[in-house]
C-alpha cells in the first residue's frame, strides 16, 4: 500500500516486565492495515465470512463505505482489527487471540466504522503472520453443516453471539479463576458441533510439534557434528 514504511531509526529499546528490552518502531497507518488484512488472509478469514454473510450476518451490512461489488472502499485500523465471534473463536483456539489484541492495543484512535489513527504509530509489538486457513476452512464446514440441520432462523448469528459473549467474559474473570474455568466450560460447550475444526486443529498441533522435534534433533545433530570436527 502506498505510504507503507518502516522508520529505520527503531533503535529507542526500552525495558518490558520480563526485564527484557523492546525495540520501538515507527509505521504508518497504511502498513498496520495491510499487516492485519494479511494475518486474516493467511488466518481463512474469507471462509468464515462467506458462511455469515450466507446468513444474513455481515458485519459490514449498512456500512456507508461498502459498494455493492466492489468491497470496502475506505479500511480503517478499527474494522481491521474487530474481530467476530467465530474469528475470535479461531485465535482463541490457536492461542493467538491475546498477540492480536495486543498489537492492536497499540493502535490509538480507533473508533465504529472509522478512525482517527495518526499516519505515523511507535510500536513495539509486531504482529507475526501464521498460515492455519485450513482451520478456518474447517470450521466454515460445520458452520455449513449446522445451517442445513438447524430449523431455527438465524441460528448460526447467535451461535456466533454466544460465542463471542464468552470469550469477551474471559478477559473480565481473568483475576476470578471459577468464572474464568466456567466461562471456558461453556465456550467448549458450544463449539462441541465443531467435528471438523476440532479435528484439524489437533491435526495441526501435531504436525508443528514433530516440525519442532525435527528441528531440535538438527540442531543438536550439527552441534555434535561441530565438536566432533574441533
Amino acid at each position: 500500500m502506498p505510504g507503507s514504511t518502516i522508520n529505520e531509526k527503531a533503535d529507542d529499546k526500552s525495558m518490558t516486565g520480563n526485564g527484557k528490552k523492546s525495540t520501538r518502531k515507527q509505521v504508518s497507518k497504511d502498513l498496520v492495515i495491510e499487516k492485519g488484512l494479511h494475518f486474516l488472509r493467511e488466518a481463512g478469514a474469507e471462509h468464515i465470512c462467506s458462511v455469515c454473510i450466507e446468513n444474513g450476518g455481515s458485519c459490514c451490512s449498512g456500512c456507508r463505505h461498502l459498494l455493492d461489488g466492489m468491497g470496502c472502499q475506505r479500511r480503517n485500523t478499527s474494522c481491521t482489527a474487530w474481530l467476530c465471534g467465530f474469528l475470535k473463536f479461531v485465535l482463541y483456539e490457536m492461542e493467538l487471540l491475546q498477540d492480536w489484541d495486543a498489537f492492536w492495543n497499540q493502535i490509538p484512535g480507533q473508533s465504529y466504522r472509522e478512525d482517527f489513527t495518526p499516519e505515523t504509530i511507535t510500536i513495539r509489538k509486531d504482529l507475526v503472520i501464521r498460515n492455519f486457513q485450513i482451520i478456518s476452512k474447517a470450521l466454515a464446514s460445520d458452520l455449513q453443516e449446522l445451517e442445513k440441520t438447524q430449523i431455527a432462523i438465524g441460528f448460526i448469528i447467535s451461535l456466533r453471539e454466544k460465542i463471542n459473549k464468552h470469550i469477551d467474559r474471559l478477559g473480565y474473570y481473568k483475576n476470578d479463576p471459577l468464572k474464568k474455568a466456567k466461562t471456558k466450560e461453556n465456550i467448549r460447550i458450544l463449539s462441541t458441533p465443531f467435528y471438523r475444526f476440532h479435528k484439524a486443529c489437533a491435526e495441526y498441533r501435531l504436525q508443528h510439534q514433530k516440525q519442532a522435534a525435527q528441528l531440535i534433533h538438527e540442531r543438536l545433530t550439527s552441534g555434535t557434528s561441530s565438536v566432533r570436527e574441533l
